[in-house]
């Protein structure tokens, strides 16, 4: 299940709103929360549009949207699909009632007036279960509602998956240039592969008909003169 939930500002990391956690939450996701400033605080306007980063029992996703980062920490077992239909739905919710203001704003948590549709969307996509197979649940009781988030589902395969250890402590980075550059390796060697397969099948259809010739020789000369 979503966990919790922060939006921040990409161009300085300043936090607009945020979800009221309870103090339990709050204990279980101090260091993760602590984690999650530290890379926000190196994302800048080159950097992926959605990733998410894996780390311990949670997973963290975020999506930018018009200079506005939205994340949520959720479990590591909930559907990556789920967790991104709900950013963007907090996405075009925050634009809609705070468009013109974003950038103006000055002070951390300029927009908590915000948590109450962070916490209603939240309790939607609670159990993972009712809103992907239509079980019991808050979607269940309203079908529409079911058809059109399974509309707005999102394709995330081609999201980026990054560990959070790697980012803090190994220099990875989540620059959009680093992970192209990272696909074309990828996309170079698969390609290189297919060409040594290539020019080997090519040598032995060339070839293979000279060495049938040349073994049938061996053989009968083996078994004339042997």
């Amino acid at each position: 299940m979503v966990r919790s939930t922060t939006i921040f500002r990409v161009s300085d990391g300043l936090p607009l709103a945020a979800s009221v956690d309870d103090e339990s939450t709050e204990k279980a996701l101090t260091e993760y929360k602590q984690q999650s400033k530290l890379v926000f605080r190196r994302l800048t306007a080159n950097s992926e549009p959605a990733c998410s980063i894996e780390s311990g029992d949670y997973t963290l996703h975020y999506l930018i949207v018009q200079n506005v980062i939205y994340m949520c920490i959720c479990d590591q077992s909930y559907p990556r699909k789920l967790a991104f239909s709900y950013l963007d739905e907090l996405s075009k919710e925050f634009q809609r009632s705070y468009e013109g203001k974003i950038e103006g704003a000055s002070r951390p948590y300029a927009f908590m007036g915000f948590d109450t549709f962070i916490s209603k969307t939240t309790r939607l996509y609670r159990d993972s279960r009712s809103l992907t197979q239509g079980g019991a649940g808050g979607a269940s009781s309203n079908p529409s509602q079911l058809d059109e988030l399974n509309e707005n589902l999102r394709d995330v395969t081609r999201i980026m998956t990054k560990n959070m250890e790697d980012l803090l402590w190994r220099g990875d980075s989540l620059d959009r240039m680093s992970h192209l550059s990272t696909s074309l390796r990828s996309e170079s060697a698969k390609y290189r592969k297919a060409a040594r397969q290539i020019n080997l099948d090519a040598l032995l259809r060339k070839w293979a008909p000279v060495g049938g010739i040349g073994l049938f020789f061996v053989l009968f000369i083996w078994w004339r003169f042997f």
